[in-house]
C-alpha cells in the first residue's frame, strides 16, 4: 500500500505532511495504564489557567487555515484534534472506545494533530490525500452522510473513506480488527511528525500488543 498527498492539494496547502504507520494490533478494551494516561491528559488541559487557549495551538491554527484554503468553513467542519479538544474543555473527557483507536485520540489531544486510523482489511488498493470532490460522501462514524466536497480525503481504489473531520464506517477499526494504517496530518510541515511519528509507534507497541509497526513520511 502507498502513501500519496495529490498535486492539487499540494498546491493549496503546500506544507502538509503525513505521518503513516501501519501496524499488526489487537484492539480490546484500553487497559488500564492507557485510561490513566488519557485521564491524565483530559486533567492537564483542564488545569491550564487559560483552557481554551489549546484552540489556538499552531496546529490548529494550521488545520483551520487549510480548509480555508480548500474552501470549507472550518467552523462548521473541524478537524478531529480540534473536536476532541473542544468536547475535553467541555468537560466530556475523550470517548473510550477500543485500545487502537484510544491510542489515536490520546496521540492526537497530545500532538493538536487530526489522525485518521483505517482497518487495512478494508481498504482498496493505494490510498491518495486530496480534496473531496463534488457529490462525493459517505457515512462518518457515528454521524450523517458527510458531504466532502471541498474537505481533504483519503482515498482509495474504491473511494473516500477518511478525513481529518471524520472517518468513514468502512474502513473503520473494530474490536476484530488486525491490521491498521494511522495517519498523522501535519498542515504545517513534517518537523512535527518526526516525534509523533515514534509517539505513536510507541503506543501501539504498548498498548495495543503492536508488532510489525513500521512508520514513514509523506511530504
Amino acid at each position: 500500500m502507498l502513501v500519496t498527498i495529490d498535486e492539487s492539494l499540494k498546491n493549496k496547502c503546500p506544507r502538509v505532511a503525513l505521518g503513516c504507520i501501519t501496524a499488526v494490533v489487537e484492539a480490546p478494551s484500553a487497559p488500564p495504564e492507557l485510561t490513566a494516561l488519557m485521564n491524565k491528559r483530559v486533567d492537564e488541559i483542564l488545569k491550564l489557567p487559560f483552557a481554551r487557549g489549546v484552540l489556538e495551538s499552531p496546529e490548529i491554527t494550521a488545520t483551520r487555515a487549510a480548509y480555508k484554503a480548500l474552501g470549507k468553513d472550518p467552523a462548521r467542519y473541524r478537524g478531529s484534534a480540534e473536536a476532541l479538544l473542544r468536547r475535553i474543555i467541555a468537560g466530556k473527557g475523550l470517548p473510550q472506545i477500543n485500545a487502537v483507536v484510544d491510542i489515536i485520540n490520546l496521540v492526537s489531544v497530545e500532538s493538536r494533530l487530526s489522525i485518521g486510523l483505517y482497518d487495512l482489511a478494508n481498504v482498496n488498493g493505494d490510498i491518495t490525500f486530496r480534496a473531496g470532490r463534488a457529490a462525493e460522501t459517505y457515512k462518518g462514524i457515528g454521524k450523517y452522510d458527510l458531504n466532502l466536497e471541498g474537505l481533504p480525503v483519503f482515498s482509495d481504489a474504491t473511494g473516500p473513506h477518511g478525513s481529518p473531520t471524520s472517518d468513514s464506517e468502512r474502513t473503520m477499526v473494530t474490536s476484530a480488527t488486525k491490521n491498521v494504517v494511522a495517519i498523522i496530518i501535519s498542515f504545517s510541515g513534517a518537523a512535527a511528525l518526526q516525534r509523533w511519528n515514534p509517539r505513536m509507534v510507541e503506543c501501539m507497541e504498548k498498548f495495543a500488543s503492536g508488532r510489525e509497526c513500521v512508520a514513514s513520511l509523506v511530504v
